[in-house]
């Protein structure tokens, strides 16, 4: 019996021939990240144990990006912590505020990770990496700071799930839309601790970023990794930012995954997850009347260049509709460069939003667009659970970057085939 990517990146890391699910390894790591929220907690643990000599900086990335620029005195403290980790230990790779952006667009975008990387990080949204061929996935602080000093982590191997796109995506509809008929059809437990390998043509066809965007949110149906085959694509975008040699694993002809899903990509029209749960999917047609106080396009599910040129292409000499706001983030101050050199930003300007320094800000309800009570919005993000993006009676709507667009300029939610 073959085995698969995911069995194949862990085994090779852990120094064995072969393994398989359910089985516990040891096995390297080759970049551990943690952020300002995160990032603190691992310290301390390091501290209580005197383990902080032993640290191994090459390991590790550091990136500001929960609560940034700080907007209290504790989150002040927490980023001056990660500041002086960094200083202190000699970490090359530490991305301060307007260096970096969001950590899980800037891993990728720096070529901080490759393709057969085993990769952790202390935030569940770690798998997003994954879109590159490699295994990566989120752990608690405590994991976090042994692997810092240790260069190695423990795993059960996870069982192996097999979904397959094939057919051509419409107008209009993205990754963000596949994922979303994902979670919808398997529920948000229906992956719990198990790898997710996307295959088809209609992943095939996918830009890099889209690619992100579906692997970021497999921890939304509680896969413990999420991952794709490296093709031309990928290797183009590994080159343009590393010159680290990577290795290639493909799954093996004979393996037998644990469950097969398969999508017909034309089928997929633009959806929403209504509140207050990523599985609650439906088409946007089903909403459309919904009335919307916020929008917001961003974070580290849709806040690449590729996203912001999709709203953008939507609002481009469009005005807000009357009493709706519009937030914008860019994932990266790299991408936020690309998007304003491209006039990007003035599309979400002149109609009447406002663009914010890279941050994770209103995605887990810190700032910068905190949700008040009965409020509804519409996020580009991951997560809608109730309370995760400010009061617990706020309601909020997932959908795409033209979603979000369309429903900018209508002020309900709306279908930007119909814009």
């Amino acid at each position: 019996m073959g085995m698969t990517m995911t069995e194949k990146i862990i085994a090779s890391h852990a120094g064995l021939e072969a393994v398989k699910p359910g089985q516990l390894v040891t096995a390297r790591v080759d970049k551990i990240m943690a952020h300002d929220i995160t990032g603190p907690p691992a310290f301390n643990e390091l501290r209580k144990h005197s383990l902080e000599s032993y640290v191994e900086p090459g390991r590790i990335a550091l990136v500001l990006d929960h609560i940034v620029p700080p907007k209290d005195i504790d989150s002040t403290l927490n980023c001056m912590a990660v500041r002086d980790f960094a200083k202190e230990k000699g970490i090359e790779h530490f991305y301060d505020i307007g260096q970096g952006g969001i950590a899980h667009n800037v891993l990728p975008e720096e070529g901080l990770v490759i393709p057969g990387d085993l990769v952790i990080g202390a935030d569940s949204h770690t798998c997003t990496y994954g879109a590159l061929g490699c295994f990566s996935t989120g752990m608690g602080h405590t994991d976090i700071a042994a692997a810092m000093v240790l260069g190695e982590t423990w795993l059960r191997v996870p069982e192996s799930m097999l979904f397959t796109y094939n057919g051509k995506l419409g107008k209009y509809v993205s990754g963000k839309d596949m994922i979303l008929a994902t979670i919808g059809k398997i529920s948000v437990n229906g992956a719990d601790y198990k790898a997710m390998e996307f295959v088809g043509s209609a992943i095939d066809a996918l830009p890099m970023e889209q690619r992100f965007t579906m692997t970021n949110m497999v921890i939304e149906c509680g896969g413990k990794n999420g991952l794709m085959r490296v093709d031309q694509r990928t290797r183009e975008y590994v080159k343009a930012r590393t010159n680290r040699e990577h290795k290639e694993y493909v799954s093996d002809d004979d393996v037998k995954y644990e469950s097969y899903h398969e999508f017909d990509a034309s089928a997929i029209e633009p959806l929403v997850a209504k509140p207050f749960s990523p599985d609650n999917v439906s088409p946007v047609s089903d909403v459309k009347d919904v009335k919307v106080d916020q929008v917001f396009i961003g974070s580290c599910t849709n806040g690449w260049l590729d996203d912001l040129r999709q709203a953008s292409y939507i609002l481009e000499g469009e005005k807000l509709a009357k009493g709706l706001r519009l937030i914008v983030i860019p994932a990266t101050m790299g991408i936020y460069k690309k998007a304003l050199k491209e006039g990007i930003l003035d599309a979400f300007i002149e109609a009447g939003g406002v663009v914010s320094p890279s941050t994770c800000g209103p995605c887990p309800g810190l700032h910068q667009g905190v949700m008040g009570p009965k409020e509804v919005g519409l996020f580009t993000t991951n997560r809608n659970f109730r309370g995760r993006t400010g009061h617990p009676d706020a309601e909020i709507y997932l959908a795409s970057p033209y979603t979000a667009a369309a429903t900018a300029i209508m002020g309900t939610i709306t279908d930007p085939r119909e814009v």
